[in-house]
């Protein structure tokens, strides 16, 4: 009778320092997250970032695998029928069974919190490119207006009234330059530039 219980008892212990040494592990992961949030939100969104939080994510799925079939196992132990075995230690197996729930419950957060993370680094990187590409448009606006006044000049018509006038040149210049300078204001106003 004694030996029976010892072996469960031995069972208990072993199932005991395996679950508690997810633990640590689970922390270890918990503060790489957190490290890799801030470099995102510290405007350091790069590749890298979204890497590490891949490779957060498979460690994840891995003690999850891991975890899974324990959590199954120390169900059977503590409720139901159990075997003889193990009646007189139900309670010691619903410990283990509680905090393999509670490991589990960690590990879908943190999963959670690296799916959010990946979007809000996308997000970012988005934010980003549509702020460049708003910089190059107002660049492209600036550069169109005086190339479509030079352009019409350009085309060589006999009959254009401002050619021969005296005074055509710099009010085409002075044209350019207001149409320019306003779009220029308007771009800095809308941030833009």
């Amino acid at each position: 009778e004694l030996l029976r219980h010892g072996s469960a008892y031995v069972l208990y212990a072993l199932m005991d320092a395996v679950v508690d040494r997810y633990f640590p592990v689970l922390d270890a992961i918990s503060t790489e997250l957190e490290g890799v949030e801030e470099r995102i939100f510290a405007k350091q969104t790069e590749r890298a970032s979204i890497e590490a939080l891949y490779s957060i994510k498979q460690k994840l799925m891995t003690l999850r695998h891991a975890t899974e079939p324990l959590l199954e196992a120390m169900n059977r132990l503590h409720g139901g029928r159990v075997p003889q075995l193990c009646a007189s230690l139900q309670d010691y197996f619903r410990d283990v069974s509680d905090h393999l729930v509670r490991l589990n419950q960690s590990i879908d957060s943190l999963r959670d919190m690296v799916t959010t993370a990946i979007s809000v680094s996308l997000s970012l990187i988005t934010l980003q490119e549509n702020k460049v590409t708003k910089r190059l448009a107002a660049y492209a606006a600036l550069v169109a207006v005086p190339t479509l006044i030079a352009g019409i000049y350009g085309m060589n018509f006999e009959h254009m009234p401002e050619i021969q006038w005296e005074h055509g040149y710099p009010v085409a210049l002075l044209s350019m330059a207001f149409i320019d300078g306003y779009l220029f204001y308007r771009f800095r106003k809308a941030k833009w530039l």
